[in-house]
């Protein structure tokens, strides 16, 4: 009947007067239910026929008007929005239709929620225009925007955590446990909601028949926000309610120190963020998901491309004690023989190196074919992190100040670390230090911050966020390095489908100790460790590679290290399952990759396909079933692209 009824639009310019009107995506799959319910706006989704979400509120209430209740849904249009994007030897056409469904509350004012729909896509924001000659401003002080899963649904979630706690006072920093396969009956853990992206898998009726013929049981949903810059506040999503499932949030009033409100200050007129829905009967399209979500247009353009490419950092296993000269040049020196481009000098670096040394050793590393990198304290009155230096990012005064002298003596990036919050002036913090860091061709690594929400489109110089629990935990806890193995099963899925993550550190070490000795040893196996080179998205990756590393790895996988890419062209999704394993395929130009992870205490054997080796043969890096050593082997393809590989427990994959 829906379909129907958008086969009846389009003849009719898709142009009509309802109280509840159907938006449907080009293949007809994705069906969007928008409702005037007792003055209520809701939508629902529905997938090949499946409600995947059931009723969920729209609207926002402002210090102007009401756009909660008393609605009225006037007439709506419809708009082909197909883009072509060609890329190195692809070509993507998404077919995309934009509706646009006008509202009027009961003040007589007017707002429209904006539809966008791919095939497995939905994303939607609120246009609001300017009421009259005024107010030409406004704040938004809630959104009743919510997400209402159907019950049996289980979560994929990591809590957002109270302000100001933890050490030193430096959360919310987005780096808390995620809880797979949790009902959504669950409290979170802080009782402060949940951080996007936040995954669903949505239990869908199908008979035995269906299954036996590969009909999927699950329907997944990924739910997250793009398009977030100074103008508005980050958002995550509430605790769930029987009444409407989980609504937008926005961020604590204790944040930043208590300072600042956690309001959205608008302009008017006003377009909100978008919020993003990815839906699928697998995973597929939330792990491919590029061009499934409207895209973002760039805010400035560089003149030339930034470099990209591989980094050495002694702080994550050699800690604060190597943030000293003569230790820094042993990690360039191994950048340097490595092939990679960067060295990540750490925090402390000005106290305990100096600026003249950083300026020596910056020569140095420039002579060797490597650039630094250095990190920053962003500092400010959001919490007591004491690293030095600080009082360099906090104000536009001190970053033109400090970017000059960072252009002149050859740094090509920085790492800034210990935001406070989402609030919207931390969003213009964020948005403020990678626009002055543009004019002074600096690219930017965020760290102790918020999850970055389309920033990969809208700030060319915006490498990654860390927004994860991140390597570091490997090293302070022999509990994080239990279930590193977990974690980077998880973000491939959920924190890493959506925007660049800087996990920090593809481990070498057999032991987390500078003599690789002592302390808590490294859980995964040396393949597993390798592969996450490949299943962790971003442009500038971390090999966390110890000078001892040089004389006690096999050649091969020096080899391998020295090689591998950080620029994907394309991503295939072959199989797994969150926090369990995972198995994608990424292409480089030409040049295809498989990796494989597996988290769980059993061997995982699988199929693969891949259409492009059918009849060759590849090279198969694999741990050996007894041993878990590493090895290098060969591999042959059959006639139809298929070869059985094994993962061991803890261990992992590579096909190249």
């Amino acid at each position: 009947m829906r379909k129907k009824l958008f086969i009846l639009l389009l003849m009719t310019s898709a142009v009509a007067m309802a109280q509840t009107v159907n938006l449907s995506s080009h293949n007809g799959r994705l069906d969007v239910m928008v409702e005037n319910n007792g003055g209520l706006a809701t939508y629902a989704v529905y997938y090949d026929d499946v409600k995947v979400m059931e009723s969920s509120r729209l609207g926002f209430e402002a210090d102007f008007g009401d756009f909660t209740q008393g609605l009225k849904m006037g007439e709506y249009k419809m708009q082909f929005n197909d883009a072509t994007y060609v890329g190195q030897h692809t070509k993507t056409v998404v077919n995309a239709i934009r509706y646009t469904v006008p509202f009027t509350n009961a003040k007589g004012q007017k707002m429209s929620v904006i539809f966008y729909l791919t095939n497995n896509g939905v994303a939607y924001r609120y246009e609001i225009p300017r009421p009259g000659e005024n107010p030409k401003c406004g704040v938004i002080r809630r959104e009743v925007s919510s997400f209402n899963f159907p019950e049996g649904t289980s979560t994929f979630l990591c809590p957002q955590i109270g302000p100001m706690t933890g050490w030193e006072r430096t959360k919310p920093s987005y780096e808390e446990d995620y809880k797979a396969d949790a009902p959504m009956t669950d409290r979170s853990r802080f009782g402060q909601g949940y951080t996007f992206p936040c995954l669903f898998r949505v239990p869908i009726e199908t008979s035995e028949k269906a299954l036996k013929a590969g009909a999927s049981p699950n329907a997944w949903v990924l739910v997250s926000e793009i398009g977030v810059d100074g103008s508005y506040v980050g958002s995550h999503l509430s605790d769930y309610s029987p009444e409407n499932g989980y609504t937008i949030a926005f961020p604590q009033a204790g944040e930043n120190n208590g300072n600042g409100t956690p309001y959205a200050g608008i302009p008017l007129p006003y377009t909100t963020p978008w919020r993003t829905i990815i839906v699928g009967a697998s995973l597929k399209p939330i792990v491919e998901n590029r061009h499934i979500l409207p895209s973002l247009s760039p805010k400035y353009m560089p003149e030339e491309p930034y470099k990209i490419g591989r980094y050495t950092w002694s702080w994550l296993v050699w800690q604060d004690e190597s943030i000293n000269y003569d230790d820094q040049v042993q990690f360039i020196d191994l950048a340097a023989k490595m092939g990679f481009e960067f060295c990540l000098v750490d925090n402390w670096w000005d106290q305990r190196i100096g600026r003249d040394k950083i300026e020596e050793l910056s020569k140095y590393a420039q002579s060797k074919g490597v650039s630094l990198m250095l990190w920053y304290n962003s500092n400010g009155y959001e919490n007591d992190a004491p690293q030095t230096p600080r009082d360099c990012m906090s104000t536009a005064i001190a970053r033109d100040k400090e970017m000059a002298w960072l252009q002149k003596i050859g740094v090509k990036g920085i790492k800034v670390d210990f935001f406070g919050g989402d609030k919207q002036q931390t969003m213009q913090l964020y948005e403020d230090i990678l626009y002055d860091a543009f004019r002074y061709g600096l690219q930017v690594i965020f760290h102790g911050c918020t999850v970055p929400r389309g920033w990969g489109m809208m700030y060319p110089n915006f490498v990654a966020s860390e927004a994860v629990l991140a390597s570091e935990n490997v090293y302070f806890s022999e509990g994080h390095a239990k279930t590193e193995a977990f974690e980077l099963c998880l973000h491939p899925f959920i924190r890493n489908a959506m925007e660049p993550m800087d996990w920090g550190g593809t481990i070498m070490n057999k032991y987390l100790s500078r003599d690789n000795k002592s302390r808590h040893k490294r859980y995964t196996t040396d393949i597993f460790e390798m592969a996450v080179s490949i299943t962790t998205r971003t442009t500038i990756q971390c090999i966390a590679m110890q000078p001892n590393n040089l004389d006690e790895l096999p050649q091969f996988e020096l080899d391998f290290l020295r090689q591998v890419p950080t620029l994907w062209h394309e991503t295939r999704f072959l199989d797994g399952y969150p926090g369990k394993y995972v198995v994608l395929a990424r292409r480089n130009v030409d040049d295809w990759y498989v990796a494989g992870l597996n988290a769980e205490s059993q061997p995982k054997t699988l199929t693969i396909t891949m259409k492009e080796w059918a009849g060759r043969t590849v090279d198969y890096y694999v741990d050996d079933a007894k041993t878990k050593e590493p090895q290098l082997k060969q591999l042959k393809f059959d006639k139809k692209g298929q070869a059985k590989v094994t993962i061991q427990p803890m261990g992992g994959i590579i096909l190249k």
